[in-house]
């Protein structure tokens, strides 16, 4: 594996704080429709969907997925639309009611704090800020090309009541700014009702089945070999794909591909993931508590701290370790502890390598990997027979 190391510039460039964030107010065709015209849209990673060329995106660099969040006061609407690949909402403090199919009436679900809702491709949807101001919805988009959005045949009629148009290559033209609608680029017209009556149709039940609750996660209180040495201590709950789980009984709740894995990762202060480094990209966004996240190793190691919002993007190759420092009253959803979202690109097992007084640690404690990559008690390992 390529040993990275990370630079203290590129520590920052990497780091997105959430005094960071920078909103754009006119991302999409619905930003003067009443009910709609109060988002903010951000772009953390990669560009997302947008359709604003202005819209400041903290770090471009392709993951293999896509981090954003909306931000909406209460009754504002994101209205009606269709995606591609998948988009994956982490609720952070809000309240929001999700709706979905060709009118918005085939299904509704009422998300709150810490839900994570994969929302399928393929099916129209939009959500209402039923809660406080400060609610945000944070989105995961499938792949670096998510092939953008489709929006609802009335969400285009109103936004041309308001001088906006969408051309074929993505384009935002506002009439009323000044914008003139080229002639040499195709305006996007709204789909044809024979194809939306072709689109797939989801029961509130079935799209219950794609929502993990926070009294939904089921948590693995030995993920890693690092698990039982001190400071190694973090619990694992995987949502989407298997990650960087190393406990064969592990089972996310959702194993689709979506072109990344996600879990929620808990620990009491003092407690965390040890020193260890894979080759897929990897964020890490703070829900609840103060974290202490380590780059490098030796006189190259370096420590960025982050709070509730704040995010890190770890580069593959990159030596890491995070620790809880503090915990914050009412944030998490296991009193005590903090939490955090992590994102890895891919959808396959991702199998970290271990930094060696790791490796030793564990293995005086009775732990090591077997040849797949999970944990297996040494007793047993060591009278295994070596093939030939």
């Amino acid at each position: 594996m390529h040993d990275t190391v990370v630079t203290p510039d590129e520590i920052v460039r990497r780091t997105v704080k959430h005094a960071d964030w920078v909103p754009c107010k006119a991302a999409f065709i619905d930003c003067r429709t009443p009910g709609s015209d109060r988002k903010d849209n951000y772009s953390f990673i990669g560009p997302g969907v947008t359709q604003n060329a202005s819209q400041h995106v903290n770090l471009r660099e392709p993951h293999g997925f896509n981090l954003g969040a909306a931000g909406m006061p209460h009754g504002t609407t994101n209205s009606l639309h269709l995606h591609f690949t998948a988009e994956v909402f982490i609720n952070f403090d809000g309240d929001y009611q999700l709706r979905w199919g060709p009118d918005g009436t085939q299904g509704e679900y009422r998300s709150v704090d810490g839900d994570i809702v994969s929302v399928p491709p393929w099916i129209f949807r939009g959500f209402t800020n039923v809660g406080g101001d400060e609610g945000i919805l944070l989105t995961v988009l499938g792949h670096d090309d998510t092939g953008g959005i489709i929006w609802g045949p009335t969400v285009l009629q109103d936004a041309a009541g308001h001088g906006l148009y969408l051309t074929a290559d993505n384009r935002l033209i506002d009439t009323v700014a000044g914008d003139e609608v080229p002639g040499d680029v195709a305006l996007i017209r709204p789909m044809d009702q024979a194809e939306i009556d072709r689109l797939d149709v989801y029961t509130p039940e079935q799209f219950r089945g794609r929502v993990v609750h926070a009294a939904d996660r089921t948590w693995v209180d030995e993920p890693y070999l690092c698990s039982r040495l001190p400071g190694g201590g973090a619990e694992l709950s995987p949502v989407i794909g298997f990650g960087t789980v190393e406990s064969r009984t592990a089972a996310p709740r959702l194993v689709e591909p979506h072109g990344f894995s996600l879990a929620w990762l808990r620990a009491l202060p003092g407690e965390g993931v040890l020193t260890h480094r894979h080759d897929a990209t990897q964020v890490l966004t703070a829900k609840a508590g103060r974290w202490a996240v380590r780059l490098n190793t030796g006189d190259e190691e370096r420590t960025v701290e982050i709070g509730p919002r704040d995010t890190v993007s770890v580069p593959p190759g990159a030596w890491r370790s995070v620790e809880l420092l503090s915990a914050d009253a009412g944030r998490s959803a296991t009193p005590g502890t903090g939490e955090l979202v992590v994102v890895t690109g891919g959808d396959g097992r991702v199998r970290p390598e271990w930094a060696d007084e790791v490796v030793a640690g564990a293995r005086e404690r009775g732990r090591m990997l077997d040849a797949n990559g999970y944990l297996a008690p040494v007793a047993v390992l060591v009278s295994a027979t070596e093939d030939d």
